[in-house]
């Protein structure tokens, strides 16, 4: 191969390197997985340092690398209110959430609706949540990743680049499981985190320093809380949609919640919840930021998506372009290697061995490699489509705020509400499908409305909750001990308080969140 412009030997000596010894380190950590618990879920013992690093890398894909820039080149700073969200949002999930889902002991966040409702939620939202792993986590990862590897290889065709891609991830995904996919993305986060930070000061330097952008640029677009007429993140929909929107992403979307159900015990799924939460704030500097900056350096981009690209082969020199490539092949493969692993856990123990229950150990684990590979090749054929859409960010949007409200509905509710019932659940799926393609076709296809994305996952979430909460009071209950544990209660609370009242203060959970939460305030109301 001849080095493209923007790229030395030196800069593929250390991707190369990168790539190898990543996929290595997985192959080497997938030398145990006989059972399904191991496979599926690292045998359950995962400690809080491994799980909030790789939820973090399982989080900023290729996807959120080239969205979070575009977005702030294109609109402004406003995309940074999806990542302080997640701090707030994971608090919410430590407290109300993940006691009951750890001590629920499922291998999968569908399962976990089964024991509260039925099997039909189950299988909805495990159905659900493979399309979504397909159209929206893999595929859009692949995109976003050869989107950038393009720019190196511009004759090479899209299909081309999306295949080794896959492929490179696939390798170990498909030989180790979570216990491989966890523990390289540990490793990965921390290549992210430094090529993230390499980028962002030579960005400013280039742009003559903080003080330079911050007075250069449109004040509108350094603000966080947009006005309503904002087509970004309007006021309302920052306190409706985002936190609905990821409350999906954080709590209930079986590819990042995952790592917390391989956690050791409850502590360390909370402290690793947290430091992922911690990990979001300085995407703001680290991400968004220069997107801004780079107003100034390069005004005239034809996409947004092109950023990213523009500031990493623009300003970075020989060996450093190495390191950033290195960074978000880290970004890309952790994300594709996250939604292999969860689609396949999905399709093994939500569906095969409800089907086969006799089937266990490594029959399992077999089906669960399998997965992987049909997985990974679907992905493969729907990457290249994305091109037809708007920017990524838009993609990804839109397509969950259709989708995902009536799953919402039925862990929000679900979690306060014992009543809440199968019926119920029954009935607001149904609601939820067919108001989500009501206003899909009204919104988007016949333009008889226009309502901003942001606001249509709440208004289906309170239609599939008033829908939920009627039908189960118009049906009879369920029986009480369905709901056993899987509910939070003012005696759960009390309880916490007892035994948090004999832990040092560094192990509280809720100091804890409370200094995550205070944080979080300093950062938006600088930026408000």
């Amino acid at each position: 191969m001849v080095p493209v412009a923007g790229m030395a030997w030196v800069d593929y000596a250390i991707v190369a390197v990168y790539l190898i010894g990543i996929v290595s380190l997985g192959l080497y950590l997938a030398r145990r997985h006989s059972s399904t618990e191991d496979f599926f879920l690292a045998s359950r013992g995962t400690t809080w340092p491994v799980i909030g690093l790789a939820l973090l890398a399982s989080n900023i894909s290729s996807t959120t690398l080239i969205g979070l820039a575009g977005a702030a080149y294109g609109t402004g700073i406003s995309v940074y209110n999806y990542e302080w969200m997640a701090a707030a949002v994971l608090v919410f999930f430590c407290v109300f959430f993940l006691p009951f889902l750890l001590r629920s002991k499922v291998y999968t966040l569908p399962e976990f609706l089964q024991r509260r409702y039925s099997g039909l939620a189950r299988s909805y939202f495990s159905g659900l949540t493979l399309f979504l792993n397909l159209v929206v986590d893999t595929a859009s990862a692949l995109y976003g990743g050869a989107l950038l590897f393009k720019l190196l290889l511009p004759d090479v065709p899209l299909w081309e680049i999306v295949i080794v891609l896959a492929v490179s991830a696939g390798i170990y995904t498909i030989a180790g499981g979570l216990r491989a996919v966890i523990y390289t993305e540990t490793i990965q986060a921390v290549l992210l985190l430094t090529a993230s930070c390499v980028i962002a000061v030579r960005t400013f330097l280039k742009a003559g320093g903080w003080d330079a952008v911050m007075g250069a640029v449109d004040p509108a677009k350094l603000s966080l809380i947009r006005p309503l007429s904002d087509a970004a993140v309007p006021w309302p929909g920052l306190l409706t949609g985002v936190p609905l929107l990821g409350f999906y992403f954080w709590c209930t979307n079986q590819f990042m919640v995952q790592r917390v159900l391989s956690a050791k015990d409850e502590n360390h799924g909370r402290w690793g919840s947290l430091f992922a939460g911690a990990l979001k704030l300085p995407v703001l500097f680290l991400m968004v930021l220069p997107g801004t900056a780079a107003i100034l350096l390069y005004p005239n981009l034809k996409s947004p998506d092109l950023v990213f690209p523009t500031l990493l082969f623009g300003l970075l020199p020989a060996g450093l372009v190495g390191l950033a490539v290195a960074g978000f092949m880290s970004a890309l493969m952790s994300s594709i290697a996250s939604t292999f692993n969860s689609a396949s856990t999905l399709f093994t123990m939500d569906f095969v061995r409800r089907w086969k229950p006799e089937m266990q150990g490594e029959a399992l684990v077999r089906v669960g490699r399998m997965a992987t590979l049909v997985m990974a090749l679907a992905a493969m054929a729907w990457a290249p489509q994305i091109e037809h859409f708007g920017s990524l960010w838009q993609y990804l949007q839109v397509i969950i705020a259709y989708a995902v409200p009536p799953v919402m509905a039925l862990y929000l509710v679900g979690i306060f509400w014992r009543r809440a019932n199968a019926a119920g659940a029954a009935a607001c799926i149904a609601a939820g499908v067919l108001g989500g393609a009501a206003l899909f076709v009204a919104n988007t296809v016949l333009d008889v409305v226009s309502i901003h994305f942001l606001y249509v996952a709440p208004l289906l979430f309170v239609l599939c909750a008033i829908v939920l909460v009627l039908v189960s009071l118009a049906t009879a209950p369920d029986a009480a001990e369905k709901s056993a544990g899987l509910v939070w209660t003012p005696a759960f609370f009390r309880e916490e308080s007892v035994r948090l009242a004999h832990e040092p203060f560094w192990r509280n959970y809720r100091v804890l969140a409370g200094l995550l939460l205070a944080a979080t305030s300093i950062i938006v109301y600088t930026f408000r």
